[in-house]
């Protein structure tokens, strides 16, 4: 049964539209963490184009660490980055205002494992969708098949082979459309006819 996710950073339209279509989604936890991944990563839309966003981990035991055990390095200022990139991003849009300070608390508080932070994120989601749907975790390892595996399908970012419909981006008129953002793009610069639009994905 294809119901197992990767955690994910401020996870990608398609990401979101899986999940919420998935009747039973659990998220990994025993996987050997995988690094350049959707696990630690987002992609948004700037005026300058697209940025990617990284959240800085550590290791805990080595390459072998678990995915649950993954911790946040704050050697970096990295919250305080995220934040102002968002807010140049995104604090023109229709709905940023609005969304915005429920998201805020990700860049303010010290959150230890990936796991957390993410945990976060996604339930900032769910909320803004109005999406009454538990968070549930793998416990243990089930084998990766093949690459249809959400582990490995939904690992990578991808605009190209996505190719949703076009929604209202705030730069459009000095950046081309650029499908499958952070699902947050979408939430920004759409607000409630966000849910409809996931609906109607995969």
């Amino acid at each position: 049964m294809n119901n197992i996710f990767p955690t994910s950073y401020l996870p990608d339209i398609q990401y979101i539209a899986l999940f919420l279509k998935n009747e039973a989604p659990k998220i990994e936890l025993f996987e050997s963490y995988q690094k350049q991944s959707c696990r630690t990563r987002c992609n948004v839309m700037t005026a300058n184009g697209l940025q990617t966003l990284t959240v800085p981990i550590v290791k805990t035991n080595g390459n072998h660490t678990l995915t649950k055990d993954i911790a946040i390095s704050y050697k970096e200022p990295w919250q305080q980055i995220h934040q102002r990139c968002l807010e140049a991003a995104y604090r023109k849009t229709p709905y940023f205002e609005y969304y915005f300070p429920y998201l805020e608390k990700a860049f303010s508080t010290r959150f230890d494992r990936l796991i957390d932070l993410n945990e976060f994120c996604l339930k900032f989601i769910l909320k803004i969708l109005k999406i009454n749907k538990e968070i549930v975790y793998t416990e243990d390892f089930s084998p990766i098949l093949d690459a249809n595996d959400y582990r490995i399908s939904l690992s990578k970012w991808s605009s190209e082979a996505t190719n949703f419909p076009k929604y209202y981006q705030v730069f459009d008129d000095r950046q081309p459309f650029v499908s499958n953002l952070s699902v947050i793009d979408l939430i920004f610069n759409e607000g409630p006819e966000a849910i409809n639009y996931l609906n109607k994905l995969v």
